[in-house]
C-alpha cells in the first residue's frame, strides 16, 4: 500500500511539474479534430452549392452511365437535395451503394440498378436489400433506384417490407424536372425520425408512403 501511495504521489508531482505537456497533449488532438471538422462542412457546403441546380436528362446521360457512374448520378442528386450522401459500393457491399443522411437525420440507405437492356429488376434485389439495409447498414428508409422498371414481384415486395422503389419514370421526375427525392418518397410528412427495435422500415412504409405511387407500379 506505502508503495502504491508514493507511485501515485509520484505521479501527481510529475504531473503538476508537466502541467503544459498534458495540456498539449489534450488540446493538440482537440484543435486538429475541430479543423477536419471544419474542413470536411466546408467541402459538403461547397458540393452542396455545386450541385444545387443539377439536371440530369434520362435518355442523353444516365442511359448512357456505366453503373458505377450511375451510382455517382444518383449520389449527387441526393446531395441536391439536402441527402449528405456518400458512395460505399463495392465488394461487400452488402446491398447498399449509397448510404446518405437527411437533414431529420434519418439514415437512408440506397441500391442502384443500371441497366441498358430494359431488364426489369427482380423481387430478388429487394430480398436483399430487406436483408441487409436495417440490421447491416442502420437504414430508417430503404430504397432502389433503377433506370428501368420492376417486376410485379418486385413492387409487390417492395410494398409489403417498406422499400421505396424509383423506377423510370419516377427517376425522370427526379432527375430531370427536380423534383425533391423526399417528395418522391413520401418523407417530408415524417417529422422526426421513426425509431423503434427492429423491423422499423415496414412500419416506416406505412407511416410515410403507404402505397405504392402510380409510377412505381408502371
Amino acid at each position: 500500500m506505502l508503495l502504491a501511495v508514493e507511485a501515485i504521489s509520484a505521479l501527481v508531482d510529475l504531473l503538476l511539474s508537466r502541467w503544459y505537456a498534458g495540456a498539449a497533449a489534450i488540446c493538440v488532438p482537440a484543435v486538429v479534430l475541430a479543423g477536419r471538422m471544419r474542413w470536411r462542412a466546408a467541402v459538403r457546403r461547397r458540393r452542396a452549392e455545386r450541385l444545387a441546380h443539377l439536371r440530369l436528362d434520362l435518355a442523353a446521360e444516365i442511359d448512357r452511365l456505366d453503373p458505377t457512374a450511375f451510382e455517382n448520378a444518383v449520389r449527387d442528386l441526393m446531395i441536391r437535395d439536402g441527402v449528405d450522401a456518400r458512395r460505399v459500393a463495392g465488394a461487400g457491399d452488402r446491398a447498399a451503394d449509397l448510404i446518405g443522411r437527411n437533414g431529420d437525420r434519418r439514415v437512408i440507405v440506397v441500391q442502384c440498378k443500371h441497366t441498358i437492356t430494359g431488364k426489369k429488376v427482380d423481387a430478388r434485389v429487394i430480398r436483399q436489400v430487406n436483408g441487409t439495409a436495417e440490421h447491416a447498414h442502420g437504414a430508417d428508409v430503404a430504397v432502389v433506384v433503377t433506370n428501368g422498371s420492376f417486376t410485379k414481384g418486385a413492387v409487390e415486395f417492395a410494398a409489403e417490407v417498406g422499400i421505396h422503389l424509383v423506377d423510370r419514370e419516377t427517376l425522370r421526375t427526379w432527375a430531370e424536372e427536380g423534383a425533391r427525392l423526399q417528395e418522391l418518397l413520401g418523407l417530408d410528412s415524417v417529422v422526426r425520425p421513426w425509431r423503434r427495435p427492429r423491423g422499423r422500415l415496414r412500419r416506416h412504409r406505412r407511416i410515410g408512403a403507404a402505397e405504392p405511387s402510380r409510377r412505381q407500379r408502371t
